[in-house]
């Protein structure tokens, strides 16, 4: 066989090789980003209409994240917060609609205090994607149900729902499982 066709051969074989690394690169990164932020993966891809560009966006988030002072709450912050997260759904029955205001603030006044940038709605939802990817649409569905409270479209079920949905990220963010302490109560 002449020498052009064993270069020829070994140029195919490493140009295989090649597409074969980078075929098994993309697929860890793919397994990897699905592994870190679970059903966000998904989102992510419905959102941006392909895996490529979700996967570009999600690792963006890795990279912000990885810039952040994120710290754990000190013991008397998880407690005082523990107990206004009390205090709120004990209060529900009576103010239901001041109550969803309350449970906002208090899920802000977390994450400011845990380090996370308070810009607006949907990068705090990207910074917190990183960290809590399981949690992360409660916090969209009760900021939904909180503004179509503002419009008038929110029954008092929805606003249960909507503390029910802020208590999961809250319990998160406070790094305790609140989630199985009382129910917010129904009216």
């Amino acid at each position: 066989m002449p020498d052009w066709v064993w270069i020829v051969i070994v140029v195919a074989v490493l140009a295989l090789l090649a597409v074969a690394v980078w075929a098994l690169a993309g697929r860890r990164r793919r397994d990897r980003l699905q592994g870190r932020f679970g059903p966000e993966y998904d989102r992510a891809v419905d959102e941006h209409g392909s895996r490529r560009e979700a996967e570009a966006e999600l690792a963006r988030r890795e990279e912000k994240r990885a810039r952040l002072d994120i710290v754990p709450l000190e013991p008397e912050a998880r407690e005082r917060y523990s107990r206004s997260w009390q205090e709120l759904q004990n209060r529900f029955v009576d103010e239901p609609s001041g109550t969803l205001d309350e449970a906002d603030r208090l899920v802000t006044d977390v994450m400011r205090e845990r380090g996370y940038p308070m810009d607006e709605f949907d990068q705090r939802v990207a910074d917190i994607s990183v960290d809590h990817p399981d949690v992360v649409q409660h916090y969209r569905a009760a900021r939904a149900i909180h503004g179509a409270r503002e419009n008038g479209d929110a029954s008092t079920e929805d606003l249960r729902q909507a503390v029910v949905h802020y208590r999961a990220l809250f319990a998160e963010l406070l790094g305790s499982d609140q989630t199985d302490e009382e129910e917010v109560p129904k009216q």
